[in-house]
């Protein structure tokens, strides 16, 4: 399918049991625990959101990753950003469905790795202050054997490429303890392992568009993505939402924007993200975040203006990012629902065939 940007989905791998999170969260969590037991916190909220045919997977079975990937080229993405977690001194988790793309060859979907270097604690979940994992940086021993784990992925053919350099994301980069150094010990690394560099992307602002790290141009970032949920909201809004969760209690509930591209913060080396949606309520229940009204059609018009916004850019830095494929306890995914089967997929479609 030919289409006038390079659609990338963010990937969550938490859909099968791992020992660490059955010792949080009980026997056979996943995922799918928290989508399942979301309920209606108010009227009109639309819960729980449940899967349509990709059902409730399990992503250790490969029939099961090679069906995403066939619906996802199809419909024009071309590749996953696997979240990838490494959080110093070789700890690692959820590696396993990675790790077995990699080494069986299968699906032939491209991808690239998403650094999450972030604490992992019990936010999610109602448990703000409970750590679980935390995110160290030992040191450049550290990076060396890091950049040695995902070696192999950035040699795969598969890997996606800008200038034939593998795109790495770093989802924290001003959590970095030197972002500049990070940069040039990983580009060192990259050359010297015989590749032509890295092409480094990192987040620039948190889901509500608050700038978060803003020197990325100076330290060598190549690019960063500017990350805003489309809620419609101004500082009125937001005031009087707060007050009312204050005295009533429930998530926070904007309505869905579909001009959330348009003035969005731009540059030739930011790049856009779209989301189909956001309701959160399914992690964080009555702490969470809802945007309503949000359908296919409202999001077709966010791509839409995210591949104009891409259009004078060399085609191989049109990098779309799209939060996400399949975070379905976030309430953003664009695998098939009961509610809508595949119109957030052909939303997708038409926006990149503009």
């Amino acid at each position: 399918m030919e289409t006038t940007a390079r659609a990338v989905a963010f990937y969550l791998p938490q859909y099968f049991p791992i020992p660490e999170n059955d010792e949080w969260w009980g026997p056979g969590f996943t995922e799918w625990t928290n989508v399942a037991r979301a309920r209606r916190l108010f009227p009109g909220h639309q819960q729980p959101i449940l899967p349509g045919e990709l059902g409730f997977y399990d992503l250790r079975v490969p029939e099961t990753r090679q069906a995403q990937s066939d619906l996802a080229r199809e419909y024009g993405i071309e590749a996953f950003a696997y979240w990838h977690y490494w959080f110093g001194h070789g700890r690692r988790i959820l590696e396993r469905p990675f790790r077995e793309v990699l080494h069986s060859g299968e699906p032939n979907i491209s991808f690239c790795l998403a650094w999450a270097n972030q604490t992992w604690s019990g936010v999610w979940h109602g448990a703000r202050d409970r750590i679980l994992l935390e995110q160290l940086y030992p040191g450049r021993e550290d990076d060396q054997a890091h950049f040695d784990t995902i070696l192999p992925a950035f040699r795969d053919d598969r890997y996606l490429r800008v200038g034939d350099r593998p795109v790495f994301y770093v989802f924290r980069p001003e959590d970095l303890p030197d972002a500049a150094e990070f940069v040039d010990r990983w580009q060192g690394m990259a050359r010297a392992a015989g590749l032509p560099g890295l092409y480094l992307v990192g987040e620039m602002s948190n889901a509500m568009g608050l700038p978060t790290y803003t020197s990325g141009p100076a330290d060598g970032f190549d690019a960063t993505v500017y990350m805003r949920l489309p809620a419609a909201q101004d500082a009125h809004s937001r005031f009087r939402m707060r007050a009312m969760r204050k005295i009533l209690g429930g998530p926070e509930v904007y309505p869905y924007s579909d001009s959330a591209v348009v003035g969005t913060v731009t540059g030739p080396d930011i790049q856009p993200v779209v989301y189909p949606n956001w309701d959160n309520t399914p992690r964080s229940r009555r702490g969470g975040l809802v945007l309503t009204g949000a359908t296919p059609d409202k999001f077709r018009r966010n791509v839409e203006d995210a591949v104009d916004l891409l259009a004078g850019r060399v085609h191989d830095e049109r990098l779309l990012w799209i939060k996400s494929w399949n975070e379905w306890a976030e309430g953003n995914h664009l695998e098939p629902d009961l509610a809508h089967g595949r119109a957030w997929l052909e939303a997708l479609r038409d926006g990149l065939s503009r």
